[in-house]
């Protein structure tokens, strides 16, 4: 199923989101929330690998982040035991509806609350990035893990400050000067978690944890030997809707991090 699903998210990025990547035009982008973008490409992807995932499993069910914000009760599904595809179709809307990158697609399997498997694409490269439970993660076929032999004072690693409360993001910019480098974020989960996995960063910070948005990222650094935790120490669940997730390359860099940036927890 990793291939076919693979080459789905790759058919979809070639027949629909690359062609509109940079072609909108004003009536192609709309708000689905103030302050959230979709746009026709992320409608039709999504139907479309909603199709083709229902094929490769009957009986599942798809919880897309177009289809929620349509019929929030989809939600519901992740508290049962009926197979679920978390389905983001274009991860980083608003970059791409500005026709720049990054942007990505993403997919994960999850089963009675258990992740089994995960895709991320970046259309532009197209590198896929793949995991199957308990059989390790893969770039293009290529098993990756990251290298993590580095101090604190030469970690990487990216905040996202957007919805952070003004204590959290006071803590932040109390404690960021401690690491190497702190970035804003690139506004997509997908490529925080991709560079993480290629060792362009360490660590990645998030207040909002919708499930697209981490299950398939979260899996995919899991396998590989990371770590994905709430702010509390309990591990991520995509059925959790709580805010705060830290996530790094290993052990050390989670701990590291955590007292680091968020010190009065």
């Amino acid at each position: 199923m990793i291939e076919e699903v693979g080459a789905l998210l790759r058919t979809v990025a070639a027949d629909v989101i690359l062609p509109l990547f940079g072609h909108l035009g004003r009536d192609d982008v709309s708000e689905k929330a103030p302050g959230e973008l979709v746009t026709v490409a992320d409608r039709r992807a999504e139907l479309i690998l909603a199709e083709g995932l229902l094929r490769l499993l009957p009986g599942s069910v798809v919880v897309g982040e177009e289809g929620v914000a349509a019929e929030p009760a989809l939600l519901d599904h992740l508290h049962r035991t009926t197979p679920v595809w978390l389905v983001d179709p274009i991860d980083g809307t608003a970059n791409y509806a500005a026709g720049r990158e990054p942007f990505a697609v993403m997919v994960a399997l999850i089963e009675a609350g258990v992740s089994r498997a995960s895709w991320i694409l970046d259309p532009i490269s197209d590198r896929l990035l793949t995991a199957e439970a308990g059989r390790g993660t893969y770039l293009d076929g290529v098993a990756v893990r990251p290298a993590v032999d580095r101090p604190a004072t030469a970690l990487r690693g990216a905040v996202m400050t957007r919805f952070l409360p003004p204590a959290w993001r006071a803590s932040v910019e109390a404690g960021a000067h401690r690491l190497g480098t702190v970035l804003p974020g690139l506004h997509c989960a997908g490529r925080e978690y991709a560079d993480i996995l290629t060792g362009d960063q360490q660590f990645a910070f998030f207040w909002r944890t919708l499930p697209w948005d981490h299950a398939p990222g979260v899996m995919l650094l899991r396998e590989a030997g990371g770590v994905a935790r709430r702010l509390d120490g309990t591990p991520y669940d995509p059925a959790d809707d709580r805010f705060g997730l830290l996530v790094a390359a290993d052990e050390r860099i989670w701990h590291t991090v955590r007292e680091t940036l968020v010190p009065t927890l």
